[in-house]
């Protein structure tokens, strides 16, 4: 198992562990923001996709781990919206997982069907008998108001510490003191504000069966359409999570951006497909702008030290070009904040 073993090489073992013939060719895909990923052809009409796992030793998260688990859980309960798991290799850091031959959705895609297809993927994937002992945590799960606040307060803080090679570098301080963290300081104060007034007790956590079965980093991004299906991808971060993070998120990623106008339905979707208590569609509202904030960061990780190893292993464009694109989108998202009515 020594040395680094090509793609072909992995498809090679993998295929072979799963029982499948060989593979005739391996084309890398395009659009793995953090993982390499390639379809594979079996040589007889059929395909499978070998994804293969960034790790960092400034990002421990155990991507293979997580999205194995969900998809091995997702699958056994009949869920079938999803790529079939087929084998993975640890030491490789390596899956191999059923070929989805659809297309990427758009933001014109965005209709009250799609919406539907994904509040029913949230409930299949959390419908009894439920075993939350096969789930370990999402990535970045916190389950009180307060430890969300702080866990996007370290994003913030992070930002003070800019890899000093970073292209735009000074362009992307400037941004993050003069626009960003004193926006950050007032949204924290609202929410607070805000939790106060509706007497949610911040530091309180939800109990375990108020807390989901996540897909985390879900929306419309991590959607390919194959005819009149909905098939939903990449699970890397998963597991259980807070239902308010999974509403925000999906709320607030801004690749395929969701309309204003079906967010109530989509928290109202939430609450009713996972028998929850209207104050979980509180809680999801106050934290808006806080994610909102998160998602700003996120979208700034390229000027973090390690963001370009992982960009890199993804094989995606130039550092220059992809850092001044990252920050266009950061300043867009921070001119839409004072623009977004919250539901």
């Amino acid at each position: 198992m020594g040395g680094n073993p090509t793609p072909a090489d992995l498809a090679a073992r993998l295929t072979d562990k799963a029982g499948l013939p060989k593979p005739s060719a391996v084309e890398q895909l395009v659009g793995g923001r953090n993982n390499r990923v390639f379809k594979v052809h079996l040589g007889d009409d059929r395909f499978v996709v070998l994804k293969i796992y960034h790790k960092d030793p400034l990002d421990t998260r155990d991507r293979l781990g997580a999205e194995w688990r969900f998809l091995e859980y997702a699958w056994r309960h009949g869920v079938r919206a999803i790529p079939e798991p087929i084998t993975f290799d640890a030491q490789e850091n390596a899956s191999l997982i059923g070929f989805i031959d659809g297309r990427r959705m758009t933001a014109k895609d965005v209709d009250a069907t799609a919406i539907q297809a994904a509040l029913d993927f949230i409930a299949s994937i959390n419908a009894a008998p439920r075993d939350t002992d096969a789930i370990e945590l999402a990535s970045e799960a916190h389950f009180s108001l307060a430890a969300h606040i702080e866990a996007v307060q370290g994003r913030v803080d992070q930002l003070t510490a800019l890899d000093p090679e970073a292209p735009s570098r000074a362009e992307t301080e400037t941004f993050v003191t003069d626009l960003l963290e004193p926006r950050w300081l007032a949204v924290k104060a609202a929410a607070f504000d805000a939790a106060e007034s509706l007497g949610l007790l911040p530091d309180t956590e939800l109990p375990m069966d108020e807390r989901c079965i996540s897909p985390s980093d879900f929306g419309f991004h991590n959607v390919l359409r194959r005819r009149a299906q909905t098939i939903f991808i990449d699970f890397e971060y998963a597991g259980l999570d807070d239902p308010a993070k999974l509403i925000c998120d999906f709320l607030c990623q801004p690749e395929i951006p969701i309309p204003a106008f079906h967010h109530d339905r989509f928290i109202v979707g939430v609450l009713t497909g996972l028998g929850l208590p209207p104050r979980h569609g509180q809680r999801a509202t106050l934290l808006l702008d806080v994610y909102r904030i998160k998602w700003m960061c996120i979208m700034l990780n390229d000027f973090l030290p390690g963001g370009e190893r992982r960009r890199t292993h993804a094989d995606q464009a130039p550092r220059a070009e992809r850092c001044a694109r990252q920050l266009a989108k950061a300043s867009r998202a921070f001119a839409a904040l004072g623009n977004i009515r919250t539901t």
